[in-house]
């Protein structure tokens, strides 16, 4: 207290720490098991580093670990390419089988396109005195099926009516005919019509094709105008 019998703030401050024997005796025995638990683990941890790496043998333990290491990462890489290469072989694998899957695919569709062959040829033949017969318009309801199915399948014809321009990636020359009045090089006729399979041609066009107007003379001059178009 001061002079005027007041409690100070420090006094006030020491009043309330607790100094008491029993106080003292529970905080020595809090860090007494504080530090026991930690020898205890630091022993623990030491008898693990031991058993890892001898203390009579550092040098052969450490010798060991490396070489564990090394295995590890070896059987690792190995692991590692096997499954890349497991990969590629089930990729490829999948290719080929897409591929051949194709080709009997292919292969069937050229044997339809041969049947839609007939059709045409018989559709464009029909005798006049029955172009109007029920049966014939069930045939050619059958045939305009047919064209729906190759379509579904991604095949579409290839355009090659008169007055096209030859494409040799598409159609295919089988007669140059001079004297038709058109540009050297369009199409003349469509002899059988050719298809494509998505993007690629699987079968072309045969068509006839106009000559030059050069080519043409020199012909007609060679061989009269009585001579069948050549055929190439």
């Amino acid at each position: 207290m001061d002079r005027t019998g007041r409690t100070t703030r420090a006094q006030e401050r020491a009043a309330a720490i607790d100094v008491s024997p029993a106080r003292l005796a529970a905080e020595i025995e809090r860090l007494t098991r504080e530090r026991d638990k930690a020898r205890r683990e630091a022993e623990a941890l030491r008898a693990r580093l031991e058993q890892l790496v001898p203390a009579d043998g550092a040098e052969d333990g450490a010798e060991d670990l490396e070489t564990l290491r090394r295995e590890r990462e070896e059987y690792l890489a190995a692991l590692q390419r096997e499954r890349a290469e497991f990969q590629n072989f089930r990729r490829r694998a999948a290719e080929e089988r897409e591929a051949m899957l194709g080709l009997a695919g292919e292969d069937l569709i050229r044997k339809v396109l041969a049947l839609a062959d007939d059709f045409d040829r018989a559709i464009d033949h029909r005798p006049p005195a029955i172009a109007e017969d029920p049966w014939v318009e069930g045939i050619a309801a059958i045939d305009r099926k047919l064209r729906q199915l190759l379509e579904s399948e991604g095949v579409t014809p290839i355009e090659a009516a008169p007055g096209t321009r030859f494409d040799p990636r598409a159609h295919e020359a089988v007669a140059n005919v001079p004297g038709t009045g058109r540009a050297g090089g369009e199409i003349v006729e469509e002899l059988r019509r050719g298809y494509r399979l998505r993007e690629r041609v699987i079968r072309p066009a045969l068509v006839a094709v106009a000559a030059d107007a050069a080519e043409g003379a020199a012909d007609g001059a060679d061989a009269g105008s009585t001579d069948p178009p050549p055929i190439h």
